[in-house]
């Protein structure tokens, strides 16, 4: 049982010999945080836990159950030179109100970064979906989380569509999408920027539920031996995903 559970003979008698009210949802917080590679915070969670099992979690019990565990999330160090803040006078409303299926296209496009990572390396995906099909508008992969990633995934999306003037972009509040470099762009296109409320992660589900499933069908499912490898195959299943991959819009 211990085996099974990955846990020690002294923490199974533990709660063998003591009821826990919290052990068995910190066994299915413990399986979504590992199958992030141990990287997501309490708030990821809480999300995975929605596409995974249908369950809905209060953010802060599960803070709560990850902090008495011992679940802590690791997150690569910046340097000690590196400072990114958020721009709250450029925080925008969030205009989607999750109302995700649309009638056309080119109306809402919603994006966000993710990590890719492989044993102690890793890059940062930077994606943009359309909603009314689903589909990969542009994407860009770098190295480095930083504001060049995203505008040049957002200057890659406006040269393939062109016809942008009145657009709805979605993201969440991280740094990139309140900087004045993002700002001036879709200003200056007429597009209007869309973010999620803090701690709503569920404004951005069909993001999420994108990058769940990509990292699902590229790294969980192949054998992989390096981060290149990782990156290539993740080229190749947009590509599918575009092309072939039948595409659910209920979410």
């Amino acid at each position: 049982m211990c085996a099974v559970l990955d846990i020690s003979k002294r923490t199974y008698y533990k709660y063998k010999n003591a009821e826990d009210k919290d052990y068995y949802d910190y066994l299915i917080i413990k399986e979504i945080f590992e199958e992030s590679k141990c990287t997501y915070g309490y708030r990821r969670i809480e999300e995975g836990l929605k596409i995974k099992y249908g369950v809905t979690f209060n953010h802060k019990k599960i803070l709560r159950i990850m902090n008495k565990y011992g679940l802590k999330p690791k997150y690569a160090r910046r340097k000690q030179n590196q400072s990114y803040k958020r721009i709250e006078e450029n925080v925008k409303p969030h205009l989607v109100n999750r109302k995700f299926n649309v009638d056309k296209v080119n109306k809402i496009w919603t994006t966000d970064i993710t990590y890719l990572i492989f044993k102690q390396k890793r890059a940062y995906l930077s994606t943009i979906l359309d909603l009314y099909d689903r589909k990969v508008v542009a994407y860009q992969i770098s190295k480095f989380n930083n504001i060049a990633l995203v505008i040049d995934t957002l200057n890659q999306a406006i040269a393939k569509r062109k016809d942008v003037k009145g657009l709805i972009i979605h993201s969440d509040q991280c740094f990139q999408y309140t900087s004045f470099e993002y700002k001036a762009i879709c200003e200056s296109r007429g597009i209007q920027i869309s973010m999620s409320r803090k701690g709503t992660p569920i404004d951005d589900s069909p993001m999420e539920s994108f990058h769940s499933i990509l990292k699902k069908e590229t790294l969980y499912n192949n054998d992989i031996t390096s981060l290149q490898e990782y990156i290539a195959l993740v080229e190749n299943w947009i590509e599918f995903y575009n092309t072939k991959r039948i595409k659910n819009k209920k979410k």
